[in-house]
């Protein structure tokens, strides 16, 4: 079983920034994809940004491109989401993800995934 734990959320006004961390309980962390997701109240779930385990594959969606950046650290079993110029549109809860397969590409799609964290808050006021 893997866990995941989020941190780094709050209340931010538009334009500002958050750095989101995922820290996943897994010894062998650095041979998978970590992605993040994010639900808005009364939206379905949707694709935020993935990584691969090599950090060379890396996928956003269309609305956060050149403002959100995902990275990693395997020495720290940790995956990032550098969030700047937030808008209040980018209000959700937001959930790191990592799934079974060994070195796979950055998946887009939530069924991609086996292992999702509890959610952190992000409010971002106008």
């Amino acid at each position: 079983q893997v866990q995941l734990v989020e941190s780094g959320g709050g209340l931010v006004q538009a334009g500002g920034s958050l750095r989101l961390s995922c820290a996943a309980s897994r010894r062998t962390f650095s041979l998978y994809t970590m992605g993040w997701f994010r639900q808005a109240p009364g939206k379905e779930r949707e694709f935020v940004a993935a990584i691969d385990w090599r950090g060379r594959n890396i996928e956003y969606t269309d609305s956060v491109k050149g403002r959100f950046t995902i990275s990693r650290d395997n020495a720290k079993n940790t995956v990032y989401l550098q969030m700047n110029s937030l808008k209040p549109e980018d209000t959700s809860i937001y959930y790191c993800s990592t799934n079974m397969q060994v070195s796979g590409p950055a998946y887009r799609v939530a069924a991609r995934y086996d292992y999702w964290g509890q959610g952190t808050q992000v409010t971002v006021s106008s």
